[in-house]
C-alpha cells in the first residue's frame, strides 16, 4: 500500500496519539491532503519558523510546540502539487483551547499566554477571590499557534 493510500482516520484507532485535532498545514485542502502530499519535504525546508515537521505516515504537520505560524505562506509556495488555496483565503479554520491544566484555576497567576497573543485574542477576567482567568475570544484567534509553546504546563492547543 503506497503512502497516498493511508487513511489516516482509521490508523488513529491503532494509535495513542492524538493529532486527529492538530492542523496539517495553512491553506491546505484538507480533503486532498493525504491523496496529492507526494511527502517531498519542500514545505519543511521552506518555513522560516522550522515549524513544520513530518508526522505519522512521513506527511507534514504543524507542531505549535516549536514555535507559531506567521502565515508567511512560503509552505505553499514551495510544494509541487496543488495542495494549497490561495493566500486571500483564510489560512485555515483553527483556534486555540485552554485546557483544565491551566495555572489559573489553580490560583497561579501566568498570563503568558496572553503577553504572545498578537491579535489579543486570550483576555483575563478579573475574579474575586482569585487571580484572573484566560477566555478565548474565537472571533479574534486566528490559529497562529504562539500562545502553545510558551505555555509552562502545555494547557494550550490548536484544535479544528
Amino acid at each position: 500500500m503506497s503512502n497516498s493510500q493511508i487513511n489516516l482516520s482509521r490508523r488513529q484507532l491503532f494509535t495513542r496519539r492524538k493529532d486527529t485535532g492538530k492542523p496539517n498545514l495553512p491553506w491546505v485542502k484538507d480533503h486532498l491532503f493525504t491523496d496529492l502530499c507526494t511527502q517531498c519535504g519542500k514545505c519543511l525546508q521552506a518555513c522560516p519558523e522550522r515549524i513544520i515537521q513530518l508526522s505519522d505516515g512521513g506527511f507534514p504537520r504543524v507542531d505549535f510546540n516549536l514555535g507559531e505560524c506567521t502565515f508567511c505562506y512560503q509552505c505553499a509556495q514551495a510544494c509541487p502539487e496543488p495542495l494549497f488555496n490561495s493566500k486571500e483565503e483564510a489560512a485555515w479554520q483553527v483556534k486555540a483551547s485552554i485546557s483544565e491544566t491551566c495555572l489559573a484555576p489553580r490560583r497561579i497567576d501566568c498570563r503568558s499566554c496572553g503577553d504572545s497573543c498578537e491579535p489579543q485574542a486570550i483576555r483575563f477576567k478579573l475574579a474575586i477571590g482569585s487571580v484572573a482567568q484566560p477566555q478565548i475570544d474565537t472571533a479574534l484567534c486566528n490559529g497562529c499557534g504562539a500562545c502553545v509553546s510558551v505555555c509552562p504546563v502545555d494547557a494550550i492547543a490548536i484544535k479544528q
